[in-house]
Parts: structure tokens; C-alpha cells; sequence
């Protein structure tokens, strides 16, 4: 791995922390530690925020063609580290290993390039009449990460704050921090200027919170729990700073009657299922009609025993082990907590798959006749745990997929693409993705409701790291 495990990265360098203490990573395959890494204080976010505030006055002068050559040689960096960035996910999250490689390290490159197409063309001046419109960086950020997407949520922050113009404080998850010191190291070796990039490792009391709270930050942008994202937004209240909230969601995937059922269903769940169902856009409710709902528990069923789960370093695993101790007695217990309240279990269930009685994984777990009352239905579970639930008519479907204080992500499938479009315009969240789409680093990304405010990838997130200035009489 890395010999910087227990040190920051602040102005440049890689530094002792101020007070040296220690946190032991755990493998959530074995439950056993595998590396420690340094906790932040205080003090050192202090250390961390005066490097940012000195280097902005210089960085957010550079040039569009220095900013963009910064971001190629960050591009080529983390191509030599690739293999050692999925490695370290798959380690300290869990992910296996096939999915470590093809989803979360290439999400990393895939902002990368989205944030530099997205710069080449970007207008950071325009005239309106006399008045000359100006967008420019807004200073000083503190990035605060998941452990659930690690490279994603740290990409799609540093690249787009990058491209603006603004410095940076970085703290990844404490949880699953190893991916982001070898992004760290990435950056070092791309020759991104002092101060211009720091991380510290923390928890959120510690070091999250200080960030958040800093009269020297300028912006917060977070991706994590809609708990945790309150927390920061008040601490950051203070200082009437920028927050930008990427947090939680239970988003309603609607299969209209048209859909071709089993395509339809079983892809539904291999989505829900991705990532051990540690996503936050997971399609975690099933809406299907009424008429067809035995049918529908019958392919889900099937298409849930199609996916291995096991060891995350074996290559023909599909599923590996939720990240933590406390993940796993959280999903047991919202499990549990269908089966009291009337779901009808439909596979999967309470306790560890049969021949894994060491690591933290979970049954595959499908739930048939759910009302949108019940508490699988009503809380982000965050495993793989899918809800399946009857509806009556389209108005029925529509007003079930809104009814949730979340508005991350919906999706619609559907035959009938004009009526799928306008089942899609009905629904209140940030992102529809209509008959399973590609991933598409080009759209915004960003939820309506509890699941937060501002949006994320390419030019969509380069503008929430700007401010705006009207220069008036400019052109007189």
C-alpha cells in the first residue's frame, strides 16, 4: 500500500499530525485490522486551511491551459496507480474486486475526463449589455467524503474545485481512508502545488465539523448520511458558508405495466444489489402493478440467486461484505424489522449467507408485499435489501414514489417511451434514469428533499465551486 498511513498531506508535504493517535482499518471480510491511519484535531485542520488560504491568492489566477495541464498529469498519475487505488477499495470497504476495478476506481477517471471536457469549453466571463458577468472561485473548500463510493465522491469534488480555481481541505471517510491517501499520493506526484490540495483523516466531530465551522472555509461540500449532512450544515451556519449536500436517498424504480416484466425486475435487482447495496441512488423500491406482483416476486427471486456472494478478492464474486460491524447490526435489524411489520420474505433473511460465518455479509434480501407505511420502505437500509411493492395505477405508482422526505434518484421503465418520459417528469428527484441508461458523468447528480442540495459531475459541478460578480457599466 502506502507508507503515508499515518501522516497528512498538508502544503505540499507529509507531515506528523499534531497529536499522534491512531485508528485500526478494518477488512470487512476478515473483521480484522489490516492498517491504521493518523486522526486529525484541531489543530491540524488549522494547519491544513492557512496552506489553502495562502495558495488560492496565486492558484485562483491560474490559467484555464495551467489548470487543465494540472488535470491531465493528475489523469496520468492515477493511471499508473489504478490496480493499488481498486486494491485498496476492495480491502478497506469490502467491494469485490471485478466491481473495485470496473465501477469505483474507473468513476475516479471517468470524472477526471468528464471535468476536463467540461473545462475546455466553460464560460467563466460573459457580457449582458453593459454588465460583464464574472464567475470566480469561491476560495478556500472543505471536502468531505463517504466510504461508500470513496474515488467517486473524492473525484467528482477535487476535479470541478480544481477547475474553478479553489483550494482544498480533504477529509475522506475514517472508515474506508486508504483509497484516498493513495489519491493523495496521486496528486503529489502530478506536481499539484502547495496548499492547493491538503487531506486529514478524522471523524466528523473532530475534524469534519472544524472544517465545516472554519471562519476560513469558504464552502463545504458533502456526500454522506442526511443525519451527518445536517450536522455540518449547522456548523457551517454560523459563518454563513456555502454548503453543497449530497446525502441520503430511497429511490422508487416504477415498472409501468408495458415493461417487459422479467427484464425489467431482474435488473432492478442486480442495481439494487450493486455495490452490496451501498449506494444512495439504489433503486430500493420496486413499484410494479398489482395484477403482476406474484410474478414479479417470482423473477426477483430468481435473478437474487444468480448473484455470488463472497470473498471480495475472488473474481467471480458479485457481492462482498457490508463495510462495518455497525452496517451490518443495522441492516440485520431493519430485516427483522420487515418480517415483523407483514413484508412477505422472499429470499434471503436475518444472519450471514450459508458457508460465511466470518465477515460482514449479508443474505440477499427481497421483500414482497410491502406498503410504503413500513419502515423498509420508509429508511435508507443501505445493504442489499430490496423492497417490492403493488400498485393500482399510474397516479397510485407516481404518488408512492414521491411519498418520501428523500429525492435523490427515481427510475421508470417502460415499452411506451412517451409515457415513461411523463411518468419520469412527474417524479420529484434530482436524477431519472429511464429503462436502466448508462452512467452518464455528464448529468447532474443531486437530490431534491432531504437528499440535499446543489449538483455534481462535469460543468454541473464546477459552477457550485464558483461565485458570481456582476461587474456593472463594464462595457460603457
Amino acid at each position: 500500500m502506502t507508507s503515508n498511513h499515518l501522516k497528512f498531506f498538508i502544503d505540499g508535504v507529509w507531515v506528523e499530525p499534531v497529536l499522534p493517535v491512531a485508528l485500526d482499518i478494518i477488512d470487512p471480510a476478515t473483521e480484522e485490522p489490516f492498517a491504521q491511519i493518523a486522526l486529525g484535531s484541531e489543530e491540524d485542520v488549522g494547519r491544513a486551511v492557512a496552506a489553502a488560504k495562502a495558495a488560492f491568492r496565486s492558484f485562483s489566477c491560474w490559467s484555464r491551459e495551467e489548470k487543465l495541464a494540472l488535470l491531465w498529469r493528475i489523469l496520468a498519475e492515477y493511471e499508473k496507480r489504478y490496480e493499488d487505488i481498486s486494491q485498496a477499495v476492495s480491502r478497506e470497504m469490502g467491494a469485490a474486486i471485478t466491481f473495485a476495478r470496473d465501477s469505483q476506481a474507473a468513476a475516479g477517471k471517468a470524472h477526471l475526463l468528464a471535468t476536463i471536457e467540461a473545462l475546455e469549453t466553460f464560460r467563466f466571463y460573459e457580457q449582458r449589455g453593459t454588465t460583464r458577468i464574472v464567475r470566480e472561485p469561491i476560495g478556500v473548500c472543505a471536502l468531505i467524503t463517504p466510504w461508500n463510493w470513496p474515488l467517486n465522491q473524492i473525484v467528482c469534488k477535487v476535479a470541478p474545485a480544481l477547475a474553478a480555481g479553489c483550494t482544498m481541505v480533504l477529509k475522506p471517510s475514517e472508515i474506508a481512508p486508504i483509497s484516498g491517501l493513495l489519491f493523495a499520493e496521486v496528486m503529489e506526484a502530478a506536481g499539484t502545488p502547495a496548499g492547493v490540495f491538503n487531506l486529514i483523516n478524522g471523524t466528523g466531530p473532530d475534524v469534519g465539523q472544524v472544517m465545516a465551522s472554519h471562519p476560513d472555509v469558504d464552502m463545504v461540500s458533502f456526500t454522506g448520511s442526511t443525519r451527518a449532512g445536517i450536522i455540518v450544515a449547522k456548523a457551517a451556519a454560523d459563518t454563513v458558508k456555502r454548503v453543497v449536500q449530497e446525502m441520503g436517498g430511497k429511490s422508487a424504480n416504477i415498472i409501468l405495466p408495458d415493461a417487459d416484466l422479467e427484464h425489467a425486475v431482474s435488473e432492478g435487482v442486480i442495481s439494487c444489489f450493486g455495490n452490496s447495496g451501498q449506494s444512495c441512488d439504489a433503486p430500493t423500491r420496486m413499484l410494479v402493478p398489482a395484477d403482476r406482483h406474484d410474478e414479479a416476486l417470482a423473477v426477483a427471486k430468481t435473478a437474487a440467486a444468480t448473484l455470488k456472494v463472497g470473498d471480495p478478492r475472488a473474481a467471480d464474486t458479485d457481492i462482498g461484505p457490508v463495510v462495518s460491524a455497525q452496517q451490518f447490526d443495522k441492516i440485520q435489524r431493519l430485516i427483522e424489522t420487515g418480517m415483523k411489520e407483514g413484508a412477505t420474505l422472499v429470499t434471503g433473511g436475518p444472519g450471514r449467507p450459508e458457508g460465511l460465518n466470518r465477515g460482514y455479509y449479508v443474505r440477499p434480501t427481497i421483500f414482497g408485499n410491502v406498503s410504503n407505511s413500513m419502515t423498509i420502505a420508509r429508511e435508507e437500509i443501505f445493504g442489499p435489501v430490496l423492497s417490492i411493492l403493488p400498485y393500482g395505477s399510474e397516479e397510485q405508482a407516481v404518488a408512492i414514489a414521491n411519498d418520501t422526505v428523500y429525492g435523490l434518484a427515481a427510475y421508470v421503465q417502460g415499452a411506451d417511451i412517451d409515457r415513461a418520459r411523463d411518468v419520469a417528469a412527474r417524479l420529484r428527484a434530482g436524477s431519472v434514469y429511464i429503462n436502466y441508461p448508462d452512467w452518464n458523468t455528464s448529468a447532474p447528480f443531486g437530490g431534491y428533499k432531504q437528499s440535499g442540495n446543489g449538483r455534481e459531475y462535469a460543468d454541473w459541478g464546477i459552477h457550485e465551486f464558483l461565485e458570481i460578480k456582476g461587474i456593472v457599466g463594464y462595457g460603457a
